[in-house]
C-alpha cells in the first residue's frame, strides 16, 4: 500500500533530523568505567567525537594524560576519578560526583572488567569474587545509580559490555563467564523495567579483539586458527570495529532498540 501524503512528509523530517543529529552527542554528558585503557578508552575517544563530555572512574591513574589529551583535542572536558567501583557506595558516589561536574549523566558504559584463566577444578574463591564484584556487581550498582537520575530527567542510554562468553560456556573462565551471562540477563531486566522512563539499556558482546588481553591467544598459532576459521570475517576486529556501536547506543538513532545484546564478533556467534 503506498504511503500518505502526510506519511511521506514525516519520513523525510525524519531521515533530514537524521542526516543532522541522530548520531550527534552534543551537551551529553558519559560516565565511562575503567575508560582511560584499551576498548574503554576507545568507547569514551569515539563518544567524545561524536560531541558528549566525559566523566572516567577507574581504578589507579594509568594512562589518564594520554585519555585526557585524546578527548581534549576533540574540544571534549573529561575528568577522572580514582576509586574502587566494588566497594559499598562508589557507585553513588561516582555518579554524583559526573553530576556536580557535569550538571547531569545522560550516558553509562559499564566497561570496566577482569578476568582470570583456571581450569574449573583449579580456581579459586578469591578469583571467583574479584571476577563478579567488578564484572557484575559492579554493573548493577552503577546502573541502579545511574538509572535513578535519568528517571528524574526521564531519558538515558546506559549500555552494558558483555562477551562471547554471554552466549557460551568457555573454558578456564568459570567466573568471567558467569559474569559475562549475568550482565544479558541485567541488561535484559534493567530494560523491561526503564523503558517506561524513556532509558534505553543494551550490551555490547565483542567477539575477538585485538587486545593487550587477547595478545596471549593470538600467539598461539593453533588456538588462533580455531578461532579464525570460526569468523566469517576471516580477521580480529581492530578496537575501532566496535566504536560506532557504542556510538549508536548512545545515541537518538538508538531510541526504540532496548534489551538487546549486540554481538560485534564478525560472525562468530552464526557458525
Amino acid at each position: 500500500m503506498a504511503q500518505s501524503p502526510e506519511e511521506i512528509k514525516k519520513n523525510e523530517e525524519a531521515l533530514d533530523k537524521f542526516k543532522t543529529s541522530f548520531f550527534d552527542l552534543t551537551g551529553k554528558v558519559a560516565v565511562i568505567t575503567g575508560g582511560n585503557t584499551g576498548l574503554g578508552q576507545g568507547y569514551a575517544v569515539a563518544l567524545a567525537e561524536a560531541g558528549a563530555d566525559i566523566f572516567i572512574p577507574t581504578f589507579g591513574k594509568a594512562e589518564w594524560d594520554e585519555t585526557r589529551s585524546m578527548i581534549e583535542k576533540r574540544g571534549r572536558k573529561v575528568e577522572f576519578a580514582d576509586v574502587d567501583l566494588t566497594k559499598d557506595g562508589v557507585p553513588e558516589e561516582v555518579v554524583q560526583k559526573a553530576i556536580d561536574t557535569f550538571g547531569h549523566i545522560d550516558i553509562l558504559i559499564n566497561n570496566a572488567g577482569m578476568i582470570r584463566r583456571n581450569p574449573l577444578l583449579e580456581s579459586k574463591d578469591s578469583d571467583w569474587d574479584q571476577v563478579i564484584n567488578i564484572n557484575l556487581n559492579a554493573v548493577y550498582h552503577m546502573s541502579m545509580a545511574a538509572a535513578k537520575e535519568m528517571a528524574k530527567q526521564k531519558s538515558g542510554k546506559i549500555i552494558n559490555i558483555g562477551s562471547m562468553l554471554s552466549f557460551q560456556g568457555g573454558k578456564f573462565i568459570p567466573s568471567y563467564t558467569a559474569s559475562k551471562h549475568g550482565v544479558a540477563g541485567l541488561t535484559k531486566s534493567f530494560a523491561s523495567e526503564l523503558g517506561a522512563y524513556n532509558i534505553q539499556v543494551n550490551a555490547i558482546a565483542p567477539g575477538y579483539i585485538k587486545t593487550a588481553n587477547t595478545a596471549p591467544i593470538r600467539a598461539d598459532k593453533a588456538r588462533n586458527k580455531e578461532i579464525l576459521d570460526r569468523i566469517p570475517a576471516g580477521h580480529w576486529a581492530e578496537p575501532s570495529e566496535l566504536m560506532g556501536v557504542a556510538v549508536f547506543l548512545a545515541s537518538k538513532a538508538s531510541d526504540y532498540v532496548s534489551g538487546h545484546i549486540l554481538a560485534v564478533d564478525g560472525g562468530y556467534l552464526v557458525r
